[in-house]
């Protein structure tokens, strides 16, 4: 009796064993958000990588016991990463309303609910003022703006057959070629432009109108669940008034709106 009641116990302590080993060898499950150099969503910092999207991203790891990665990525190839599986969710400012190549973006990823609004703008010499006021006024013009974001395609849109669009690799790049003349302006997020124009090296740059607005979501693969559960916890953090106080400490606040509809 004593050697079966011994032999239980030790089958029992095994099996602790097992599930304990297994529980410690268990990876936590990672989210890597592709991102790029965008000033005040996500950018770097003495090497870490910090902004609105940023803590933003972190928290809701947190919450949901992810791992919380960042990598840099080329913004014209976001949908090629994210379906490849190098990337879990485009989570960089994304402007979730506007096409890629005439598709609406809304049917190439599962979008989250949008959590701001934001608009194209454009931004010239400040010398330039009295030619660039309009829309029209752009026809036939070189404009500048980032390969593969929503103001590559409002920019080509807008110079018309007779003017070109400087796909460039980031937004933040857009400001120096409009700075050395290499062109007329550039088409970017205003809440960026918001932050630089007129500040340090772009003192002699200006915003010379918006063009509409438009709003910021997460976007995740087609049918990934993860979205949802995302969703769950951008509600908790606004409700909080997390985001609020995210959104204060970088100042776009008057930006922020969570809309549960939007994505659905």
């Amino acid at each position: 009796m004593k050697k079966t009641v011994c032999l239980i116990m030790t089958a029992a302590l095994l099996v602790s064993l097992v599930l304990v080993t297994t529980a410690c060898n268990k990876e936590t499950e990672k989210l890597i958000c592709g991102v790029t150099e965008y000033e005040p969503m996500n950018w770097r910092e003495g090497g870490a990588w910090t902004g609105f999207d940023t803590e933003f991203a972190l928290e809701v790891g947190k919450r949901l016991g992810m791992d919380v990665e960042f990598q840099l990525i080329d913004w014209a190839q976001k949908f090629t990463e994210l379906n490849a599986g190098s990337i879990d969710a485009i989570w960089n400012g994304f402007t979730a309303t506007a096409s890629e190549n005439g598709v609406p973006r809304i049917t190439l990823a599962d979008m989250s609910y949008s959590y701001m609004l934001n608009t194209q703008c454009i931004i010239i010499q400040k010398d330039k003022a009295g030619e660039i006021r309009s829309e029209e006024d752009l026809e036939g013009l070189t404009l500048a703006a980032e390969a593969g974001s929503a103001g590559e395609s409002k920019a080509t849109g807008l110079v018309g057959d007779n003017g070109n669009v400087i796909g460039v690799a980031q937004q933040i790049n857009t400001f120096l070629e409009v700075k050395t003349g290499v062109v007329d302006g550039a088409v970017i997020d205003f809440i960026l432009a918001n932050q630089l124009v007129g500040t340090g090296d772009f003192t002699d740059l200006q915003i010379a109108f918006d063009l509409g607005p438009e709003v910021f979501a997460i976007g995740f693969r087609l049918g990934d669940p993860l979205r949802d559960r995302v969703n769950e916890v951008i509600v908790e953090l606004y409700d909080e008034g997390f985001l609020y106080q995210l959104a204060e400490k970088y100042g776009i606040e008057n930006r922020l709106q969570v809309d549960k509809t939007f994505g659905q």
